[in-house]
């Protein structure tokens, strides 16, 4: 969890121009379950996220998203897709790509889940330590 919380403090997404609540997912640069434990502490700041994925990372994005649900953890509340032009600096000219945007919300045990996680966690820390 403390590689969490880096990532979290360390993430450079320029929040001026972006919601605070907004996870930015690539399918390269972190592991799945990097981001289904980020989504999960974004939803106890802020009730609720948003994961955001262009091209390939769609299937990243769909899957953290049904991870989440099926656990327990998260309700789908809106699903946008569309279609984004982005310069590709190898070509010069625009690029379509897909994008996608997720959002979750809290569902009702999450908070009854997440404290039964972390006493799993202690617990498991306890039995390292002796």
């Amino acid at each position: 969890m403390e590689e969490i919380t880096d990532g979290v403090n360390n993430m450079n997404l320029a929040v001026d121009s972006q919601k605070k609540n907004r996870i930015q997912v690539s399918n390269t640069k972190k592991p799945l379950f990097f981001y289904v434990n980020l989504a999960k502490r974004y939803m106890q700041q802020y009730s609720d996220v948003e994961l955001s994925a262009l091209g390939m990372a769609i299937a990243t994005v769909v899957t953290v998203a049904e991870i989440l649900k099926n656990n327990g953890f998260a309700v789908e509340k809106k699903i946008m897709t569309s279609t984004v032009d982005i310069k590709d600096d190898a070509r010069g000219r625009p690029v379509q790509k897909a994008k996608i945007e997720i959002t979750l919300g809290k569902s009702e045990k999450f908070d009854e889940l997440m404290a039964a996680a972390n006493e799993e966690k202690e617990a498991a820390e306890a039995q390292v330590q002796s």
